[in-house]
């Protein structure tokens, strides 16, 4: 288990929603495929809404550019 995997886990483990935002981010940038990116970008989207993050909107953007979420 790597570094971010056990911040992730331990970020969980304590209910630290708001920091699961940034540690989703960082996963999802070092994704190996598209599809993780967009599973982890989603995962950090959806704490993003739970805690009123100011990433939130950005996140979703993100998403959209990438065809896996559909514009209001």
């Amino acid at each position: 288990m790597n570094d971010l995997e056990q911040r992730l886990l331990a970020a969980h483990t304590d209910g630290k929603h708001a920091t699961l935002v940034g540690l989703y981010q960082e996963a999802a940038t070092a994704a190996p495929s598209e599809n993780e990116r967009a599973f982890l970008l989603t995962q950090a989207h959806v704490f993003a809404l739970d805690t009123a993050h100011p990433d939130a909107p950005l996140l979703r953007q993100m998403l959209i550019d990438m065809g896996r979420e559909t514009p209001l």
